[in-house]
């Protein structure tokens, strides 16, 4: 699965930036076991069934439907271009159910310290 294009693009009241992505293949529940990897993940099937949201905190947030093509994203603004490529490697090396957590794994490691201390100083 892959990000193929933005269609959305919104600045929110929190200070975050939200996109709206187009996915290459239809999200589903395993996509987002596998996210709990990475951060908080919580099914909301009082907002719709296959409704998950998926948080990592300094990051970014995730919200969609299983089945959907197409889901929202809200960035802190003060990392974004930091990011940025992060949540595009968590969609395209999660090769349907066979992710690579090691580069994954090596690669947050890596960023989790730019993005602390980018946001809070050494």
């Amino acid at each position: 699965m892959r990000v193929v294009r933005s269609i959305r693009h919104k600045s929110c009241a929190d200070g975050t930036l939200m996109k709206e992505f187009v996915l290459s293949a239809p999200l589903t529940a395993g996509f987002f076991s596998y996210l709990e990897n990475f951060g908080r993940v919580e099914a909301m099937p009082d907002l719709g069934e296959g409704f998950y949201t998926f948080e990592k905190t300094d990051f970014f947030s995730i919200k969609g439907f299983a089945g959907d093509t197409t889901v929202e994203v809200r960035f802190r603004r003060e990392v974004m271009d930091l990011t940025t490529d992060f949540l595009y490697s968590l969609f395209s090396l999660y090769r349907d159910g066979d992710p690579d957590f090691p580069t994954l794994k090596r690669r947050e490691s890596a960023l989790a310290g730019r993005v602390h201390e980018h946001l809070y100083g050494k």
